[in-house]
C-alpha cells in the first residue's frame, strides 16, 4: 500500500474527502517526523513506537574497489510493534 491508497482506504472509511484525508496524513507525518527529529519517542497504542536509535561507526567495503572504509555512526528511526498491531498481523 502507497501514501495514496492509505488516502483512498482512510477517506472511505471516515467518509472524508480526499484531499482532507491527504492533508490529515500529511499533518500526522510531519507531527511524527518534527518529534523524532527532537528525540523524542511517538507512542501510538495498540500501533507501535517511533523512536531515534544510534547506529555505531564501523567499518565496511567500497563494492567497486574493495577498499576498507568507515562508515560514520548516524541516527536512526526504530519502529516497535505494539501487541494488538503484532496480533493482528498474526491472525491474519
Amino acid at each position: 500500500m502507497n501514501k495514496q491508497e492509505l488516502i483512498d482506504a482512510v477517506a472511505t472509511t471516515t467518509d472524508e474527502s480526499k484531499t482532507s484525508t491527504g492533508e490529515a496524513i500529511d499533518a500526522i507525518i510531519e507531527a511524527v517526523t518534527h518529534a523524532l527529529s527532537r528525540g523524542d519517542t511517538v507512542q501510538l497504542i495498540g500501533f507501535g513506537s517511533f523512536s531515534v536509535g544510534a547506529r555505531a561507526e564501523r567499518s565496511g567495503r567500497n563494492p567497486s574497489t574493495g577498499e576498507t572504509i568507515t562508515i560514520p555512526a548516524a541516527k536512526t528511526v526504530k519502529f516497535t510493534a505494539g501487541k494488538a498491531f503484532k496480533d493482528a498481523v498474526n491472525a491474519s
